[in-house]
């Protein structure tokens, strides 16, 4: 397969049912980034609500506002806003006829308070209980009981800023009715109680092309995964079209592949029937902290197996574990003394008191407890204590994990394969592994980023309390 780019839509396909994002995406996207599969979001959502999950899930690009506005971490690729013309006759129109809007704007969502609920955790969980065929009562619920809590928005005032799509309330009866309306928008929809209206010559297909076109790849070299109706035009004209389980009988039937729901794995599912992953649900257990999947896939490539059902280490094990820590103790140690080879020394020599001490008082306290218990009460403590050192020394760990497990995934040879020592049996580093892995540059300048922000945070809190003391 020559795929070079992954477009996911967000609600109903990389968002499971309560809004949240399966342990198993997470890890398929990981192993699609290694093998520099590019990897983004197709979405009638915006770039605000988008910009921390690309920032949390390393993303490429995302295509928002169904093709309106595209945008990479580093540059707007795209942003192409409603004439004010049409924008005041959807406003009439809304006005004459009652009915909610939400104007899309590059910084968020303005307008309905009802629709800004349809967006919520809550409100997907509220849709997945209803019945199918329910969307006129469920918008006429919403309408009358949340609006006397919450009125609509006075929104004329942001229309003077760039509108890149409007959201109406609308049941899938009515769409006919909008379609003649508006001629010159096109009126698509992700749920069944609001359109997305936005110009005819837009879309999400239109956006991938205009993504391809930066990056360099066309719709043969792009798999897209989605569940409405906004996906289909993207689904039907990529390679390779990916239905969720849950998508709409329309949307399965024009796609490539139907995979498993949202919330059954469905995206790691269809990634492994096309081989751009390893994912086995009988064989493989993923976890819900994603530093674990991390180190665990580092395992995985290493020693080529995972251990898949809990079990204790034997001693001689235990000991190689026990040692690797005590080394990086050590290492730990070297760094505080700051080249002070007799302080250093003073240290080691405290290290091993404590160890003659632990010993001791393990001895006084023994209980009889399985293996596994102990070992794994230990393990969590150490993890526990390891993080208590990042929390007094203020140091935020996420990127810098990220840095060291890259650095540890590069410890792959030419030949495709981990290289081990003879004696020690450590994993080895290619030649050119310094140049190219090395994380200490990276942790350096991601400390530097982390000081400053810091330092700003400190010096605005001083500015503030001057003013109070005023």
């Amino acid at each position: 397969m020559d795929i070079k780019a992954v477009f996911f839509d967000l609600d109903g396909t990389l968002f499971t049912g309560t809004r949240a994002i399966a342990p198993s995406t997470r890890v398929a996207i990981d192993e699609l980034k290694r093998k520099d599969i590019l990897v983004g979001i197709a979405t009638g959502r915006g770039p605000a609500f988008t910009l921390p999950l690309m920032e949390e899930l390393h993303l490429d690009f995302a295509v928002t506002y169904n093709g309106q506005y595209i945008f990479t971490p580093k540059d707007i690729l795209h942003a192409e806003e409603i004439d004010k013309k049409t924008l005041r006759q959807i406003v009439r129109f809304a006005k004459d006829h009652h009915r909610d809007i939400s104007l899309g704007t590059a910084h968020g969502v303005n307008g309905s308070k009802l629709l800004k609920f349809g967006e919520t955790r809550m409100a997907g969980i509220i849709s997945g209980i209803l019945p199918s065929g329910t969307s006129d009562i469920a918008r006429n619920s919403f309408k009358h009981i949340v609006r006397r809590v919450v009125p609509q928005s006075n929104f004329l005032n942001i229309l003077r800023e760039p509108i890149y799509q409007v959201m109406m309330v609308a049941t899938q009866s009515e769409t006919k009715t909008l379609e003649k309306e508006f001629p010159n928008l096109m009126i698509t929809r992700s749920n069944p109680y609001s359109v997305d209206m936005i110009p005819c010559d837009s879309g999400k297909l239109r956006g991938i092309k205009r993504v391809g076109e930066h990056y360099g790849f066309d719709f043969h070299q792009v798999m897209a995964f989605g569940d409405s109706e906004n996906d289909l035009d993207m689904l039907t004209h990529v390679e390779y079209g990916i239905a969720m389980g849950n998508a709409s009988k329309a949307v399965k039937e024009k796609a490539t592949h139907v995979t498993a729901s949202n919330n059954h794995d469905g995206i790691a599912k269809a990634l492994a029937y096309y081989g751009l992953i390893d994912f086995s649900t009988t064989n493989n257990f993923i976890s819900r902290d994603q530093n674990f999947n991390k180190v665990k896939e580092f395992h995985r490539m290493m020693d080529g197996r995972s251990q898949e059902i809990p079990r204790a280490f034997p001693p001689m094990e235990a000991g190689y574990r026990a040692g690797f820590k005590v080394e990086e103790i050590v290492e730990f140690l070297y760094a505080s003394a700051n080249g002070d080879r007799d302080k250093f020394d003073e240290l080691a020599a405290n290290l091993h008191t404590d160890i003659d001490k632990a010993v001791d008082k393990v001895k006084r306290k023994a209980k009889d407890e399985a293996p596994l218990i102990g070992e794994v009460d230990a393990l969590v403590d150490l993890l526990y204590f390891t993080y208590g050192s990042l929390v007094l020394a203020g140091v935020d760990p996420y990127e810098i994990f990220n840095f060291v497990h890259d650095a540890n995934m590069g410890k792959i040879f030419p030949d495709g394969q981990p290289h081990f020592d003879p004696e020690t049996h450590k994993i080895l580093k290619p030649e050119d592994w310094e140049d190219k892995y090395a994380p200490e540059g990276k942790i350096e300048r991601e400390l530097e980023r982390q000081k400053r922000i810091a330092l700003r945070k400190a010096r605005l809190r001083e500015a503030n309390n001057r003013k109070k003391e005023k």
